[in-house]
């Protein structure tokens, strides 16, 4: 059966079994786009999770190898740090330009010196360079300054972390923390120092596996 034309020879219009039609297949492709979507969402949060995780355990670490020489037992302060037995050496690793010199984070139990909180990390420590500062007087005359005041050092204070950041799976800053005396199923931080983090979302990734696992 045709349908009636208009003057200019044109459709009068569809039929309403061929709107039902093109109705329920654009449901079908809106249906079958949301997972999609969905899963898009999803990726970028992985990859901030993965991003953020991977930028607290550098900082962590960083943290670490500046403790190396820092802060012999009984010390206040941090001894000399290319002097034995007053704080232990010039590490190998060229990454670590300072020592930490706030002894008072310390506790007898951190023997290990990771840092004590994730706080740690953004409010930073008191440091000092690394090597015997040597420096030549420049004279005895009033315009110079002199071998004592050219080897006096400024007070530095090194910061690991800008801020903390949100865990995207959670909304939240509840990252759960292990120490360095604790195993990785460990679900109740002992409180004693900051050896890796993790994601307090019990959820699993697109991959499978569990985001408080990375």
């Amino acid at each position: 059966m045709q349908r009636p034309l208009t003057n200019n020879g044109s459709s009068a219009g569809y039929s309403l079994l061929e709107l039902v039609t093109t109705l329920a297949v654009l449901a079908i492709l809106v249906v079958g786009t949301i997972p999609i979507a969905q899963n898009a969402v999803k990726r970028q949060k992985e990859m901030r999770l993965r991003e953020d995780l991977r930028m607290m355990r550098n900082a962590i670490d960083e943290f670490k190898r500046d403790t190396y020489g820092a802060c012999p037992q009984g010390a206040v302060v941090t001894g000399n740090p290319t002097a034995v037995g007053q704080g232990g050496g010039v590490p190998a690793d060229p990454r670590s330009r300072v020592v930490i010199d706030d002894c008072k984070i310390f506790e007898t139990d951190n023997l290990d010196r990771y840092p004590p909180t994730l706080d740690t990390l953004v409010d930073g420590v008191r440091v000092k360079a690394r090597g015997i500062n040597v420096t030549g007087g420049s004279g005895l005359n009033d315009n110079t300054k002199q071998a004592t005041e050219l080897n006096q050092e400024k007070e530095l204070k090194k910061v690991y972390l800008r801020e903390l950041p949100v865990d995207p799976m959670t909304g939240k800053k509840d990252w759960k923390i292990r120490s360095s005396y604790q195993d990785k199923d460990s679900d109740n931080w002992d409180e004693i120092n900051v050896f890796d983090v993790r994601s307090a979302s019990d959820e699993e990734a697109l991959n499978g596996e569990k985001y408080s696992d990375w």
